[in-house]
């Protein structure tokens, strides 16, 4: 369940490094990082506070791909 975003650059649009990212979303630099990098998956309301940061849809920073073995 590859889930992709585009944290990074929204973070850089205004701004802010990932210390500074973390404590709008209320978690450790560690944890934007690990997002960012892909290594960790937000949970549904982490999601929504980002998205809230830079006042858009969770849709325009995370996107799901489904993986075709999915639908078996």
């Amino acid at each position: 369940m590859p889930l992709y975003n585009r944290l990074k650059e929204y973070r850089a649009r205004i701004g802010v490094n990932q210390q500074e990212m973390g404590k709008m979303a209320g978690v450790s630099r560690q944890t934007i990082s690990q997002i960012e990098r892909g290594d960790y998956s937000p949970s549904v309301t982490l999601a929504l506070k980002i998205a809230k940061v830079f006042d858009v849809k969770v849709e325009d920073i995370f996107l799901y791909e489904e993986d075709e073995r999915d639908d078996k």
